[in-house]
């Protein structure tokens, strides 16, 4: 092996460098390369990366691969279980000294190197383990594993191996992280589909395309004054379980919420085809039905008790909407325009006056072929003719109360 390393790191770094960015990620990216070191005669049984990650809920994410058939993304989000686990391991040394880590797992026992993982790993057969420091060109470090099952561990043709691969895996490793980076960041501002498309390159200012869309718009009664004299960081606690749900809701039935603004949500469910039409109609009342159960849920349980129970009101319209890239040549948002959003807001507005939790426009009604429960006819500023809603009771039973005979309904009920 002492001859044949220098053509062994040589090969798995020509392979880095041309065709390992092209892989999805970090786990495609571990697996292959412990079976290119593996074919090429390094004895790797288990291959890690360990890198911290931008993500509203994860700390970091961990690739995981063994000879046995393992092949795993874990995800680690703050907590006490993973503080204490990180400060008990082999990652946090090299983190502090940017030094890899080597330990005989097979004679370390009661040494200061018998970190938790490595008792793991000599449970399960392993002999030799090193945890080496990935430099990021930020500066900063993240790390990659390798334990081997070996009689005698890595030899030191083994070991140069790795050295050799270090700096071109924590590149391919630093592209994928900023991509995923990117991706996540836009996911949790913009929304996925918009993000989507905000990393596809349609980013120019007026740039966006036409779509059709049942738009919801959501509100919380009485914020103004709510906001007025609750405490901001109370304030904010409200919000979050208020937001919470909404998006729980619209999420779970293939909507996005695309904006908050103030107390407001607006969510979009697009369609395309008649069939679509009616499942995006049927699916934001489902997610108007489930908002108004998951808020009242909170305000039985009193998850809030420093704020006042919550009150809402959800407003359904569709139609056609640009959706794009709207505002200056230096800040541009991600949003949903033009008549039909514009309808949806009055129509919000509407519900506040009117008392009511929920209601739905006659586009919407005739999308889901069902005008029964007609609430009445209404001018709303801004528009010349009086606008029809229709008010269902969602909450009396497990069906709804207009057109309990349409097939859609009950099957989308169900599911």
């Amino acid at each position: 092996m002492v001859l044949e390393a220098p053509l062994v790191a040589a090969d798995v770094v020509q392979w880095l460098y041309s065709d390992a960015p092209q892989l999805d990620g970090t786990l495609e990216i571990v697996s292959e390369l412990a079976q290119r070191l593996r074919a090429g005669g390094v004895p790797v049984d288990r291959a890690t990366t360990g890198i911290w990650i931008v993500h509203p809920n994860v700390r970091a994410e961990g690739s995981i691969w063994d000879s046995e058939g393992t092949r795993e993304l874990r995800r680690y989000v703050p907590g006490e279980d993973a503080d204490a686990n990180y400060e008990s391991s082999p990652i946090k040394r090299v983190h502090e000294t940017k030094q890899p880590v080597r330990v005989d797992i097979a004679n370390c026992a009661g040494t200061d190197d018998d970190f938790p993982v490595c008792q793991e790993l000599r449970e399960e057969g392993y002999t030799d383990y090193i945890a080496l420091p990935m430099p990021f060109s930020d500066g900063s470090v993240k790390v990659a594993t390798f334990a081997t099952k070996a009689p005698r561990g890595f030899s030191g043709a083994n070991l140069s191996v790795f050295d050799s691969i270090m700096r071109p895996l924590a590149l391919v490793c630093e592209l994928k992280t900023l991509r995923r980076t990117a991706e996540t960041v836009l996911d949790t501002y913009v929304g996925p589909r918009a993000g989507l498309k905000v990393l596809d390159g349609t980013t120019r200012r007026g740039e966006g395309e036409w779509i059709k869309a049942v738009i919801s718009f959501a509100d919380i009664r009485g914020f103004t004054r709510l906001s007025n004299s609750l405490p901001a960081d109370k304030l904010v606690l409200f919000l979050n379980k208020y937001f919470g749900a909404m998006t729980e809701a619209v999420e779970a039935h293939g909507g996005e919420v695309l904006k908050f603004i103030g107390d407001e949500v607006m969510a979009i469910f697009p369609y395309e085809t008649e069939e679509e039409a009616k499942s995006a109609a049927y699916n934001a009342l489902l997610a108007a039905r489930d908002t108004l159960k998951k808020i009242g849920e909170i305000n039985q349980q009193k998850t809030c008790m420093v704020t006042p129970d919550m009150s809402v009101g959800i407003a359904l319209h569709a139609g056609d909407v640009f959706y794009g890239n709207v505002g200056s040549e230096t800040r541009l948002d991600f949003t949903v325009v033009g008549p039909a959003v514009n309808l949806a807001a009055r129509i919000a507005e509407l519900a506040k006056d009117l008392g009511r939790e929920v209601l739905v426009s006659d586009n919407v009604a005739g999308l889901m072929g069902c005008r029964s429960g007609l609430f009445g006819s209404y001018h709303v500023k801004g528009f010349d003719d009086p606008v029809s809603v229709y008010s269902p009771n969602l909450t009396s039973g497990e069906k709804f109360d207009n057109c309990p005979d349409i097939t859609v309904a009950r099957a989308l009920e169900e599911n």
